[in-house]
């Protein structure tokens, strides 16, 4: 499969899981709707969804501040500013030079720079818009990888600030927030006793359909917490490996990616600067979990990142594509 074959199938995957999403969400709400109110009109569904998009939406407009604080990121121009050693100060000089390279290469307006002092490789893209954009890389990434790598992981988080993933995740956080609130809402009123005894129940269809339409809105209750993070993941990884389709596009050089995120891979150690809310931007995982190097059922279930291997080989094949072409 080539770069833009890679590009087409990872969007469509990502449309298909976010479908899915909005359809549970208001599966629950209509379930709610029926036993709690007594109507089948969606207004569970559309309040849930209001609370959960005020709190994404603060996250939206603030939260970049937060994750660049969280991470003790220092920005680039502070750095150069100040002395430091001259191997450094050329790093720091050479990421500069790249990223200016890929925003010309992508069209998009220059991004704020940042340097997490941390020694394990690493990075990520923030911001709300390509205007206000901002990306980290730690100082590890800097010290492991060459000029050609550390294009290709520059072009991978530009390639997120260009597809709007900021804004996309944004949206799943105000999903994932209103199915939870509205599991923890139906789950107050199950234990309690609560919903409504005639009319309520009768709306929602009578007979064997109505009682298996109710049981599956009960267990949809109980596993929505788990069900709306599944979800996440998915558009998670399909947002990783469409930005790596991409990258390739914008460097014309997947082979570059796949060297840095092979060396990524194999340095086994955590990145203590940056937190587990943070961890599904990075461009691996920065908490050593070890399903997301796994491939497997539960790899694809819990995993922010798709399996590295899987990753190298894509790359890889649109390497091949490439060349054959």
């Amino acid at each position: 499969m080539d770069l833009f074959q890679q590009q087409a199938s990872n969007r469509r995957r990502t449309w298909l899981v976010m479908a899915v999403f909005v359809a549970f969400l208001f599966f629950l709400g209509y379930g709610f709707d029926i036993a709690y109110l007594g109507t089948s009109v969606p207004i569970a569904g559309f309040v849930a969804l209001g609370g959960g998009a005020i709190g994404a939406y603060a996250g939206y407009r603030s939260g970049d501040k937060a994750v660049l604080a969280s991470a003790s990121a220092r920005p680039l121009a502070e750095l150069l500013d100040q002395p430091a050693a001259a191997a450094d100060r050329l790093k720091y000089q050479q990421f500069q030079n790249v990223v200016e390279e890929m925003t010309i290469a992508a069209g998009l307006p220059m991004p704020r720079l940042f340097v997490i002092p941390d020694p394990d490789p690493n990075a990520f893209a923030t911001g709300r818009d390509p205007d206000h954009a901002s990306i980290a890389v730690t100082k590890g990434l800097l010290d492991t990888l060459n000029r050609e790598e550390l294009q290709g992981v520059v072009a991978h988080e530009m390639s997120h600030v260009r597809n709007f993933d900021i804004r996309l995740m944004t949206v799943v956080a105000a999903l994932v927030g209103a199915i939870v609130l509205l599991s923890d809402f139906a789950r107050r009123g199950l234990s309690l006793g609560g919903g409504r005894r005639g009319g309520g129940r009768s709306k929602s269809g009578g007979g064997v359909a109505g009682v298996v339409l109710m049981v599956a809105w009960v267990l949809a209750v109980i596993l929505a917490p788990i069900i709306g993070q599944i979800l996440a993941m998915m558009v998670s990884r399909r947002r990783e490996s469409l930005a790596d389709a991409s990258a390739a596009e914008l460097t014309r050089n997947p082979l570059a990616l796949a060297s840095a995120l092979q060396k990524i891979e194999f340095a086994v150690e955590p990145t203590r600067a940056i937190k587990r809310g943070t961890a599904n931007l990075c461009i691996a995982d920065p908490l050593g979990r070890k399903v997301g190097s796994r491939e497997g059922f539960l790899s694809d279930l819990f995993a922010s990142h798709p399996p590295m291997v899987k990753r190298i080989s894509a790359l890889r094949e649109m390497a091949y594509q490439t060349a054959q072409g």
